[in-house]
Protein backbone atom coordinates (compact mmCIF):
# COMPACT_ATOMS: atom_id res chain seq x y z
CA UNK A 1 0.00 0.00 0.00
CA UNK A 2 1.31 3.49 -0.97
CA UNK A 3 1.73 5.64 1.93
CA UNK A 4 -0.67 9.32 1.52
CA UNK A 5 1.63 12.17 -0.05
CA UNK A 6 2.30 14.61 3.09
CA UNK A 7 2.11 17.38 0.29
CA UNK A 8 -1.05 16.53 -1.60
CA UNK A 9 -3.52 18.67 0.20
CA UNK A 10 -1.51 21.77 -0.25
CA UNK A 11 -1.27 20.97 -4.04
CA UNK A 12 -5.16 21.40 -3.44
CA UNK A 13 -5.24 24.22 -1.87
CA UNK A 14 -3.41 26.13 -4.47
CA UNK A 15 -5.51 24.96 -7.20
CA UNK A 16 -8.81 25.78 -5.36
CA UNK A 17 -7.44 28.89 -4.29
CA UNK A 18 -6.38 29.74 -8.51
CA UNK A 19 -9.97 28.54 -9.43
CA UNK A 20 -11.35 30.41 -6.78
CA UNK A 21 -9.79 33.61 -7.71
CA UNK A 22 -9.33 33.78 -11.81
CA UNK A 23 -6.49 32.12 -11.53
CA UNK A 24 -4.49 35.62 -10.30
CA UNK A 25 -1.30 33.77 -8.46
CA UNK A 26 -0.80 36.85 -6.51
CA UNK A 27 -3.88 36.03 -4.73
CA UNK A 28 -2.95 32.74 -3.68
CA UNK A 29 1.00 33.71 -2.65
CA UNK A 30 0.34 32.26 0.95
CA UNK A 31 -1.05 29.10 -0.60
CA UNK A 32 2.30 28.46 -2.73
CA UNK A 33 4.24 29.74 0.14
CA UNK A 34 2.56 26.70 2.18
CA UNK A 35 3.76 24.30 -0.71
CA UNK A 36 6.91 25.59 -1.37
CA UNK A 37 7.90 24.93 2.96
CA UNK A 38 6.15 21.23 2.49
CA UNK A 39 8.20 20.84 -0.59
CA UNK A 40 11.42 21.82 1.11
CA UNK A 41 10.41 19.55 3.81
CA UNK A 42 9.14 16.28 1.97
CA UNK A 43 10.18 16.80 -1.95
CA UNK A 44 11.68 13.60 -2.23
CA UNK A 45 8.83 11.87 -0.84
CA UNK A 46 6.33 13.68 -2.59
CA UNK A 47 4.87 12.95 -5.64
CA UNK A 48 3.38 16.16 -5.79
CA UNK A 49 6.28 17.96 -5.48
CA UNK A 50 7.78 17.13 -8.73
CA UNK A 51 8.35 20.31 -11.17
CA UNK A 52 6.95 22.49 -8.25
CA UNK A 53 9.62 25.24 -7.75
CA UNK A 54 10.94 25.53 -4.32
CA UNK A 55 12.92 28.59 -4.68
CA UNK A 56 10.91 31.89 -4.97
CA UNK A 57 11.03 33.92 -8.08
CA UNK A 58 11.96 36.83 -6.75
CA UNK A 59 15.22 36.32 -6.33
CA UNK A 60 18.05 36.83 -8.86
CA UNK A 61 21.11 34.83 -10.58
CA UNK A 62 24.18 35.98 -11.16
CA UNK A 63 23.76 35.11 -14.87
CA UNK A 64 20.83 37.18 -15.10
CA UNK A 65 23.23 40.42 -14.51
CA UNK A 66 26.10 41.31 -16.81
Amino acid sequence: MKSKDPCKSFACKIQDCLKSHNYQESSCLEAIEDMRNCCKLWGEKSFVCGGFRIETSSKKTDKNIK
